[in-house]
């Protein structure tokens, strides 16, 4: 009977894995930035993008965050602004959310803090590329 309560218990502890730890394609982040941020940020993420003059918000240098930030790239804080959970004002309301059209496989990537972050694939992979661009 001790077995099958270890046995519960253990099942319980250690619960379903449902993400597994990301392996970021940066090709495939570079793909979906230049479908669906490139139109705002630039080709090459430094703000410039076509729909630049009609915003009221000028899109950021995305090739500066980790230089606007001690040198550490802020990968929460850009997560939570592409997903929505930290919505940004531009063009009169919040910055497009992908957050839903980026849901499917989560996977856990590493914050700047080390704490552990759920996110769809596809913005991980967003984020790799991201990180790649920075000067």
């Amino acid at each position: 009977m001790k077995l099958i309560h270890v046995a519960i218990l253990t099942g319980l502890l250690s619960g379903p894995v449902a993400a597994q730890e990301a392996e970021s394609d940066i090709d495939a982040g570079h793909g979906l930035y230049f479908t669906f941020c490139a139109t705002c940020h630039g080709d090459d993420a430094k703000g410039g993008g076509p729909m630049v003059e009609v915003l009221k918000v000028e899109p950021p240098d995305l090739t500066g965050l980790k230089a606007g930030n001690d040198g550490i790239f802020p990968t929460a804080r850009v997560a939570f602004r592409i997903d929505g959970r930290d919505p940004i004002p531009s063009h009169g309301g919040p910055m497009p959310l992908f957050g839903q059209l980026f849901e499917g496989d989560s996977v856990m990537v590493e914050s700047e803090t080390g704490q552990p972050l759920l996110l769809g694939r596809d913005i991980a992979d967003v984020l790799a590329w991201l990180e790649s661009v920075q000067e």
